[in-house]
């Protein structure tokens, strides 16, 4: 028999154990619900297919934001498995409150791949549309998050059919940086020329990036990772070259952005070698991101914008990425869930 003060303490370590068991939730409780989705879209009269992954936190939610990733680069972008809780986008947004749906753009990933020549910026917008009109069947506030490209196709879908109540747009400014830009279209390949699209109906207009150079063009000057170096050239996509040309012209070239009349935030990496620098997009704070982001949008838009210090363009992938999910879930809390 235990001596009286050990008893107590047995006693007491036992009760501890009985009123955590009790009170401790099941395990994965907290986990969201993610279920893979297929929505039937038409473009140019051609039924096509969008596929796409919809995580709803637990306990549901009444607001989504919809993942449309860049240029070569599928839904994986927005969902990292290295280090998912520093990498992940999709997972900070759940346990945020927010769903979210990342999507394949047209051509890649699991959705459907018709002739290049029919995929545009506008046309890919167009079937992002089609799906958040199914959205909004379910939820009472959609808004849409893109990255580079995906951004460019965001403001398109918003500003075309305002159906939307905000616009996050990551790694898309309307300054490019030229000599940034043009070593890093050196390595755009047709696909079909690279083993790893092999049984992929892909035609000769779509491209994608040489062998080994992706660190160098998306991540650079960020600190090496081995791992996410090896997972970025593992899960590569494709672009069909007319995406990047109404992108290009309507994002960035172009104020089409002022034609987007709801809440919008606008993100850069500091080291984007694609649109930051002396005569590009000014990206040394946040505060000077905006000055220089401000006049192409509208009054309505209530831009904000933030800067992700020591990161090239893939900012997702970078070490202080949970700053970029903390300013955007806190975004999103004043300007669209409430």
């Amino acid at each position: 028999m235990l001596p009286r003060p050990s008893r107590r303490l047995a006693m007491a370590l036992a009760a501890t154990a009985l009123a955590f068991l009790l009170s401790a939730p099941p395990a994965n409780a907290a986990e969201p619900t993610c279920t893979p989705a297929r929505y039937p879209v038409t473009i140019a009269g051609l039924a096509q297919t969008m596929a796409a992954t919809l995580c709803v936190p637990a306990g549901g939610t009444s607001a989504v934001q919809v993942l449309v990733p860049g240029g070569f680069y599928n839904r994986g972008y927005w969902d990292i498995p290295v280090d998912p809780a520093t990498h992940s986008f999709r997972r900070a947004m759940n346990e945020g409150g927010y769903a979210t749906l990342t999507v394949d753009r047209l051509g890649t990933g699991a959705s459907s791949v018709p002739p290049s020549v029919l995929l545009t910026a506008i046309t890919q917008a167009d079937a992002v549309h089609q799906v958040v009109q199914v959205l909004r069947q379910r939820f009472d506030k959609v808004f849409l998050g893109g990255h580079s490209l995906g951004s460019a196709i965001s403001i398109i879908e918003a500003a075309r059919y305002r159906d939307v109540d905000g616009v996050l747009v990551t790694g898309m400014g309307h300054h490019l940086n030229v000599l940034g830009l043009a070593p890093i279209a050196a390595t755009f390949v047709p696909a079909v020329l690279d083993p790893a699209f092999s049984g992929r109906p892909l035609d000769l207009g779509y491209l994608t990036t040489m062998s080994g150079t992706r660190w160098r063009s998306l991540h650079a000057p960020g600190p090496y990772d081995a791992a996410i170096d090896a997972l970025d050239e593992a899960a590569k996509d494709v672009v069909a070259p007319t995406e990047l040309v109404d992108a290009a012209l309507l994002g960035t070239v172009t104020p089409y952005t002022r034609k987007v009349g709801v809440p919008v935030l606008t993100v850069m990496a500091g080291a984007d070698p694609t649109f930051c620098g002396l005569l590009a997009t000014d990206c040394s704070s946040s505060a000077a991101l905006l000055r220089a982001e401000a006049p192409f949008y509208g009054p309505a838009a209530r831009l904000q914008a933030y800067v992700l210090p020591g990161y090239g363009h893939a900012l997702n992938y970078a070490p202080n990425a949970p700053d970029l999910h903390d300013v955007v879930v806190r975004w999103a809390d004043r300007m669209i869930r409430r």
